[in-house]
Formats: structure tokens, sequence, C-alpha cells
């Protein structure tokens, strides 16, 4: 989960995790390797490889946030995913990343009255029924569904993927803290194992992540934003990572993150999104990142590695 930094730069891991195409296009997959393809790897003792993480499941490739995603990732050869969860009407926690369900799904179509469409006015039947993949590409994915978290969360354990779970606004969803973490508890994601090397729950909400760590201390949090360097000892009282947007960080910004330890004494890391292309990632790279959020993963793997 942590990495030890020789000097003052970071070093990372690696694994992996891909990112959504919001506009509605497809990128072009590359040829998929088998599911033994290697992760990706260190090129030297001196050289940072961050982590790469799969945004919303492989999204550049599949439709973001469903289970074709969470396999899509498993088949390209990596191991981290990212999703993003909300609550609907009847109080199922659903994967889905708008709080609204009109540009992923066919919902305008199914339920033409129901504007504006918000995830939190419908039932999870009701989104069952909806369709989430034929917008995506050519339609190779139509009949993709809104996952819910539970049917998620198995997808990814027999893939033998690790999560990172992101609580979307959840302003609009009072309690959604404790309900995640008890659908973890219940599904065993909270054990020792899982909570040293394989789950990771972040929010755009510094309050969300201050309730993620009071309910349990020992969940590894993320915090995502950039906060100005004199702020940042505050957040170190609650979280683990900060998670910021490329366009937003620099070398020294990223040393002083990792000038802390965060909520568990440990140098806190930063993971930074969205990172499609070779060039910003090597940018970044250098920086001294511990992980990139991709929705291109195999793109960003390629270029950490110098391929």
């Amino acid at each position: 989960m942590y990495v030890v930094r020789p000097a003052a730069a970071a070093t990372a891991a690696f694994l992996g995790l891909t990112l959504t195409v919001l506009g509605g296009g497809s990128v072009s997959a590359a040829p998929i390797p088998g599911p033994t393809a290697p992760a990706a790897g260190t090129r030297g003792a001196d050289v940072l490889v961050p982590v790469v993480y799969a945004h919303r499941g492989a999204s550049a490739y599949a439709p973001e946030n469903t289970l074709e995603a969470v396999d899509r990732a498993m088949w390209l050869g990596f191991d981290w995913v990212e999703n993003d969860v909300q609550r609907t009407k009847d109080g199922e926690l659903v994967v889905i990343h708008d709080d609204t369900l009109s540009r992923t799904t066919d919902v305008e179509q199914v339920f033409p009255d129901r504007r504006p469409w918000r995830v939190a006015d419908f039932t999870a039947a009701e989104i069952a029924r909806l369709d989430a993949g034929a917008w995506f590409g050519d339609g190779e994915y139509a009949g993709a569904h809104v996952p819910t978290l539970r049917e998620y969360m198995a997808q990814v354990r027999g893939n033998r993927q690790k999560l990172l779970l992101e609580i979307k606004k959840p302003e609009l969803y009072p309690g959604i803290e404790e309900q995640t973490l008890r659908l973890l508890e219940e599904l065993g994601w909270l054990d020792e194992r899982h909570v040293a090397d394989r789950l990771v729950v972040q929010s755009f909400s510094a309050d969300s992540v201050k309730i993620v760590h009071r309910l349990r201390p020992d969940v590894v949090t993320a915090f995502l934003g950039t906060p100005p360097v004199a702020d940042l000892p505050r957040y170190a009282e609650f979280t683990d990572r900060i998670n910021p947007w490329h366009t937003t960080i620099s070398a020294d910004w990223v040393a002083a993150v990792h000038g802390l330890r965060g909520a568990h004494g440990k140098a806190m890391e930063v993971d930074t999104w969205i990172v499609d292309d070779a060039a910003t990632a090597r940018k970044v790279q250098a920086m001294g990142v511990d992980g990139i959020i991709t929705n291109a993963p195999d793109v960003v793997r390629g270029a950490v590695n110098g391929l």
C-alpha cells in the first residue's frame, strides 16, 4: 500500500486503473493481453514508477463504472480499479459517476417524464432496467447495466482486483459513509488483508473523509483536491493521501505532501488524475507522484516504464 521513497523523491509501486471518456466516444484499444499479462514494473531503484489506477474501470475501452469496464481492466493486466458510489431512492448503493442518469444510460427514453433523472429519485429496480452501455462507442456494450455496489464488489473480488472507492456527492446522501462501510464489512472487505493492501476510500468532501476515518480508523483514505501547502498538516490528521488534478500540482507541492505523515503515521502519498497521454504521464512521474489515475492505463503504463 505504502511505498519507500529514496532521498526526497517518492518511489511508488505498480498496478492498474482507467478513467472515463465523458463525451460518449471511445478510445481505440490496443490488442488485449491475456489475464496473465505482467503489471507495470520498476525501471530502477532511483526512478519512480507510479501505481496506475483504472478510473471507473477501463473506461477508455468500455462504458464507465460497469462490470464490463472492470473486466476490461483485468484483461489489460491492471489490478487497481476506481469507482463512484451513490444511493438510490430506496437506499441501494449503486456505482455511477453523475448524480443524474441521463449521460450514461437510456433513462430519458425509458422514463421520459422523470426529468431531471436524478439517481436519488429512482429505485434500484428502476435503475436496473436501464441500458448503461449502448451509448458507448459502436454499441458493442449495449445491455450493460448500472451495477449495485454489491454486484460490483463481487466482480472485483472474482477478478482478484483492488479498489479505489469514491464516495460521490455525500452531501446528497446523509449516512452514506456508514452504509458503505457496513456493506464492505459484510462482504469481507474490511478484514486485515483487504485494509492493508486492497482498499482505499476517497472523496472530494473533507467531511466525508473525516467520517470514514472516524468510523474505521484502519481504512486508508484519500482526499480529492489540491489544498494549499499551509493547509496540508490539517488534512494529514484524518487522511493518508491527497489526490489532485494533474494540472494543479508541481514537484514542490508533491514534495510538501510527502514531507508529512498521514493518519496512519506513514508518509503521505499523491495519486493524480486524469492523465491519459504519455507526455503528461512522464511529466507527473518526474514530479514524484505515487499513483496516476487514468482512462488509458495501458498508455500510462508504457510511458512510466519508458516503453
